[in-house]
């Protein structure tokens, strides 16, 4: 595996700190003054850097020699460590791949044990509040935390964002199954600190929320007796974003069009999602228009772009579509195998010949032996994530696409977007400006956990991949990351799909005449102006990625 092959928010309580909402966990993120560092901290000399594989898989509770890595289909390889040793790891694997570990300022790890109370930088916004470590777990994914860069972009946005740890069976779950514990509903949240709002963006079929009539836009008052606008965030973070399995909770919703609120009681269960909700021609006059909803770059996406992307190619008796509205609101990214399938299959063969989705580059030790030249290319056969590997993509050959981006599009959903200006395919945006990721990583189990560490940036076939303070729709500035289109806010209102809804109805506006709706007044225009609503989401579903069965750092 080469490096040119490879690639949440939470409610926060009142009080001091930061203003900016906290990102990346599925904890309450309680801001707090900063803390200095201890003396011992201060102090501290690095021993001699040891290498990773010297390391590896020397665990203070190694698992089973049974127990299988699904990717690889082999025993993990544990051996009986320590904390110590696991905590060796952590440092070799970020000297050795991360992006830029000449920023890491080395601390003591012996302070990281359960028991002590260590600063803990949140990678959002670079803020630090103390952190009591209450199993080795939590000790792991603190020193694991400090081991990244705290420095910033030009904007004063952190330069690394995306720094994190997952429990490799949950991690493996959402990865290839797409399962995850909740009710099947993403949550986005206009404000998230009091007074709070929060309501429902989509649904996912077949889910608690679905069974209990809980559609998009409606707005939900209270849990468990607990509200949504003034109460006790610990209580609304657990419901909202880490509910318990097999756990009722008591929502207070009102509908969208609703005047009165209602009530609803959701189980928490295992709610396996659907990355493609919608694939279909729009409402007459747009028979001529696809559209597509595409959420996540899951294993599962695989055969549901295939199909949907088939569909379209047979509409209209077979003549297919003229133009796409790609709507990637809510797609954070992920596999970025997926992102160039779907590259391709918008663009087709002609388009895409000889020509990399993107090309990566690491740090100098080149950790994964990039050679001059290699890249991503756009994939024309399928990889076999959900289906066989090996069949022929379809595509519809298309010179533009419309694509329908908020702050929460980010890191493989815009590497679709950038890839395919890199082809010179017009990419016309509505909506806001993108999170602005155009990092990856290749994830890393160790002992029975898996890190993200940025390890490489990707660019497209031009050469361009600056874009970390994301892609901008109707921007008025020269670099690469303006692109032609409106500055439109999510509309609630209507369903996904709908051609009033406020966004799709701005592109094909703009398909039809160039020109954008005219900014409505009142919150609408605020938050079109400012800054979306922010989704309560993982990490996990805001980065791009490959496997670890298609390498490793060597």
């Amino acid at each position: 595996m080469v490096c040119a092959s490879i690639l949440t928010a939470t409610l926060a309580a009142c009080g001091g700190g930061n203003p900016g909402a906290c990102v990346g966990s599925n904890a309450v993120c309680h801001l707090v003054a900063a803390t200095p560092a201890t003396t011992a901290t201060t102090a501290y000399t690095s021993p001699s850097q040891l290498a990773l594989s010297s390391v590896a898989h020397q665990c203070v509770a190694p698992r089973p020699a049974s127990a299988i890595d699904p990717y690889t289909q082999q025993s993990y390889g544990d051996v009986q460590g320590s904390l110590t040793t696991e905590k060796q790891w952590i440092r070799a694997f970020v000297n050795e791949t991360y992006l830029w570990y000449q920023d890491v300022v080395d601390l003591d790890p012996a302070l990281f044990i359960p028991g002590a109370t260590v600063s803990y930088t949140e990678p959002s916004d670079n803020f630090a509040s103390p952190m009591a470590l209450g199993s080795n777990f939590d000790a792991l994914n603190a020193y694991f935390n400090s081991q990244r860069s705290t420095l910033s972009t030009s904007s004063g946005k952190p330069r690394d964002q995306f720094h994190f740890t997952y429990r490799t069976d949950e991690w493996q779950a959402l990865s290839s199954a797409a399962n995850s514990v909740g009710f099947g509903m993403q949550v986005a949240l206009p404000s998230s600190s009091p007074p709070r709002k929060a309501v429902v963006a989509y649904t996912e079929s077949g889910s608690p929320a679905s069974g209990g009539n809980v559609a998009r836009g409606a707005q939900l008052i209270s849990v468990n007796g607990v509200a949504i606008a003034d109460g006790d965030s610990s209580a609304l973070n657990e419901a909202l974003f880490a509910p318990i399995a097999g756990k009722q909770y008591n929502f207070q919703v009102i509908d969208q069009g609703g005047a009165a609120p209602r009530n609803v009681t959701l189980t928490a269960g295992n709610v396996t999602s659907t990355p493609v909700q919608h694939a279909s021609t729009l409402a007459a006059p747009y028979g001529n228009v696809g559209y597509i909803q595409f959420n996540d770059h899951i294993a599962t996406a695989e055969g549901q772009l295939i199909a949907a992307v088939a569909t379209l190619k047979a509409a209209n008796g077979g003549k297919g579509i003229d133009d796409l509205v790609l709507d990637l609101r809510y797609n954070g990214g992920g596999l970025l195998d997926i992102a160039s399938e779907m590259a391709y299959m918008i663009a087709g063969p002609g388009a895409t010949a000889n020509k990399n989705f993107e090309t990566a580059s690491c740090n100098d030790k080149n950790p994964f032996g990039i050679t001059a030249g290699e890249g991503t290319p756009f994939h024309r056969a399928t990889l076999g994530f959900s289906t066989t590997a090996g069949q022929a993509l379809p595509q519809l050959g298309l010179g533009r696409v419309f694509v329908i981006t908020g702050n929460g599009t980010c890191s493989a959903s815009e590497a679709i977007m950038n890839g395919l200006k890199g082809l010179g395919i017009q990419v016309v945006q509505i909506g806001n400006t993108t999170c602005g990721k155009p990092d990856g990583f290749v994830p890393q189990d160790n002992c029975g956990v898996t890190y993200f560490t940025i390890q490489f940036k990707g660019v497209n076939q031009l050469g361009f991949g600056d874009y970390a303070d994301g892609l901008i729709p109707a921007g008025s500035g020269a670099t690469a990351n303006n692109l032609p289109g409106c500055v439109v806010a999510d509309d609630f209102s209507k369903p996904m799909g709908d051609i009033t809804e406020a966004r799709l109805a701005a592109a094909l506006q703009y398909r039809r005449d160039g020109t954008c709706p005219a900014p409505a007044s009142g919150y609408v225009k605020v938050a079109a102006a400012r800054r979306d609503a922010v989704l309560g989401r993982s990490m996990l579903r805001e980065n791009r990625f490959f496997l670890p069965r298609l390498g490793a750092p060597r």
